[in-house]
């Protein structure tokens, strides 16, 4: 799979990572361990060396997996993790207090059977505590060896800027897809001007891009999406407009929609990484073959006149989430 650099931190990945979230939480039950470890291993086969995670996935389990399946590529991989919500709990709301950021890193080394993170995250910003003291200490901990690099996720451009001026931020971490296309508003031209990179999480809309979804889908208790406005039965129905508009270009190309989706995200910038996660090896395979569709000019306008007649229903988080988002 070919590399790409995350803006002009030097910081270089796999052109798609996985996300390994839904291997442990969010979407229905914990994928068996050991088939969440071949799925992680085969990752790494098919050439991704770029693995998000973070305290809060689980919580814990998901860092201490990928501990256990990234262990004999250590050296060849690069891992990301997320510090800030309390006792690693979103539904407690945020902490980004200094010491919580190092009690985090020093017990997520641990979990990943590491020495170092590769790429360490604010998950989401902490209005309680300055934007100063997040990136001090993550600068500290990187000064000690046990960080390498400094990311943010769903953070806005003032925080991003205020961050920056600390310690140089590498990646922002923020949804980005086909149906949720407004950092390109704001965020771009920030990250464009700083040089920092964009790792786009739920690049197929939480699996609704895939086409597999539809009106009549029934979530588990335990999957986050029955929380989503955006998936209501009401929201799916009128959203479904989308995946036929990108059925149309999927089927004349010979592809999924999943890898028009993925391929159309990685057209739109250079410093552009995004990390689609999947439970199954089949989905893991189709994703990353994405990395080698290339669309045209012609493709990408297709695609761009679809949309312009689409407007797509429901909020994208519940009220809570909503709240931590973009400060």
């Amino acid at each position: 799979m070919q590399k790409r650099k995350l803006g002009i931190s030097g910081l270089e990945v796999s052109a798609l990572g996985l996300g390994c979230m839904g291997l442990s939480f969010g979407y229905g039950p914990a994928t068996e361990r050991s088939a969440a470890i071949k799925l992680i291993r085969r990752a790494v086969e098919l050439g991704v060396n770029f693995f998000d995670s973070a305290e809060a996935y689980g919580p814990y389990t998901n860092e201490e997996l990928l501990g256990e399946a990234l262990a004999p590529f250590r050296d060849e991989v690069v891992i990301a993790t997320k510090f800030g919500f309390k006792n690693a709990t979103t539904a407690q709301g945020t902490d980004s207090r200094p010491e919580n950021i190092r009690a985090h890193t020093e017990a997520a080394l641990k979990r990943l059977a590491t020495d170092r993170i590769d790429l360490l995250y604010q998950h989401r910003v902490d209005p309680k505590v300055p934007m100063e003291d997040v990136a001090g200490t993550v600068k500290d901990l990187i000064a000690e060896g046990k960080v390498k690099y400094f990311g943010m996720s769903e953070a806005s451009a003032d925080s991003i800027r205020k961050a920056h001026a600390v310690h140089p931020v590498a990646a922002l971490q923020s949804e980005y897809s086909l149906w949720w296309r407004e950092p390109e508003k704001e965020i771009f031209p920030v990250l464009e001007e700083l040089g920092i990179g964009f790792v786009p999480f739920s690049p197929l809309g939480r699996g609704f891009l895939t086409g597999a979804i539809n009106a009549e889908t029934a979530f588990s208790e335990n999957d986050v999406r029955k929380l989503v406005p955006r998936f209501s039965e009401e929201s799916r129905k009128a959203n479904q407009k989308l995946i036929d508009a990108l059925a149309g270009i999927s089927t004349s190309k010979n592809v999924t929609n999943a890898q028009v989706a993925i391929a159309w995200l990685l057209a739109q910038k250079p410093w552009i990484v995004p990390i689609p996660g999947t439970t199954k090896i089949s989905r893991l395979e189709e994703n990353m073959a994405a990395a080698k569709l290339a669309l045209t000019e012609h493709d990408l306008q297709d695609i761009e006149s679809a949309l312009s007649v689409i407007k797509v229903m429901g909020d994208r988080y519940s009220q809570q989430m909503q709240s931590m988002v973009g400060k």
